[in-house]
């Protein structure tokens, strides 16, 4: 790899950790499109490499969070654990569907709309205060470990860390604290990126030393968009949620479709 590659890489990653450590996503928002749209990566190769990278972004993330109390210790428990399990099913479920680049594409797309336009709905339109308090996540052990557990398969077969959906899932099904969705969201995915990740290094769809470059950025950027959520209103962080993933969503819908723009 050159060092201009390298360097933009390293820039990428700051990006990506800046935001997925203010909306508790890990970062791979960024850094997927980037590797597939813009640094021309095949798909499956852009998926597992930001993964791998998305280790890093996760585990500073949520040591960010920890430090301002924004973890519900006995929900990332519950959700890291099964949502390792799962992560091993996606994972075997994504190395059979590989080569379909079209259906890989398909698939990110419908991950990301419902939960963008929701996003946008509550954010710039309903546009309400956070109204909900608290340091835990409601809800039972069982529906958190389900929860978990199927976030984890999607996690091993689109390499999205879980993030994405653990956020919205934990505000709009349990009805938790926005802030703390996004602290336990990174906590808790952890073990699904470890795992998801080493099977995708072990099985060759992961481009290591960009994963290293994207790492160290995210590690950065992720202390900045930790320190962030504090002093952004909740209305503010579901509108850049929304957004963000409205726009990928398109792109890898249209992709898939064989549409480029």
């Amino acid at each position: 790899m050159d060092p201009l590659t390298a360097a933009i890489l390293l820039v990428f990653g700051v990006i990506a950790g800046i935001v997925g450590g203010f909306l508790g996503i890990g970062g791979c928002v960024i850094m997927l499109p980037a590797l597939y749209f813009i640094f021309g990566y095949p798909l499956p190769m852009a998926i597992g490499t930001t993964i791998t990278a998305v280790i890093v972004t996760a585990v500073s993330g949520a040591l960010g969070h920890i430090r301002i109390g924004n973890v519900d210790y006995n929900t990332a428990k519950l959700v890291a654990f099964s949502g390792a399990l799962g992560a091993i099913i996606g994972s075997i479920i994504f190395y059979y569907i590989a080569s379909n680049v079209k259906a890989l594409s398909m698939v990110l797309g419908a991950a990301f709309i419902y939960v963008a336009l929701r996003m946008i709905y509550e954010g710039a339109v309903r546009r309400r205060p956070e109204i909900r308090s608290g340091t835990q996540i409601p809800g039972s052990g069982t529906s958190k470990t389900l929860l978990g557990f199927f976030i984890g398969v999607l996690t091993g077969i689109i390499g999205l860390g879980g993030g994405y959906a653990l956020v919205p899932s934990f505000i709009y099904i349990f009805e938790a604290p926005i802030k703390i969705s996004v602290g336990t969201s990174l906590a808790s995915f952890i073990s699904m990126a470890l795992i998801s990740g080493s099977i995708k290094v072990y099985t060759g769809h992961a481009d290591v030393i960009a994963a290293v470059f994207l790492g160290v950025g995210t590690a950065l950027g992720a202390q900045i968009g930790a320190r962030l959520v504090p002093r952004v209103p909740g209305w503010a962080i579901k509108l850049i949620f929304g957004v963000v993933f409205l726009y990928v969503s398109v792109r890898f819908i249209l992709s898939g479709l064989g549409i480029v723009i």
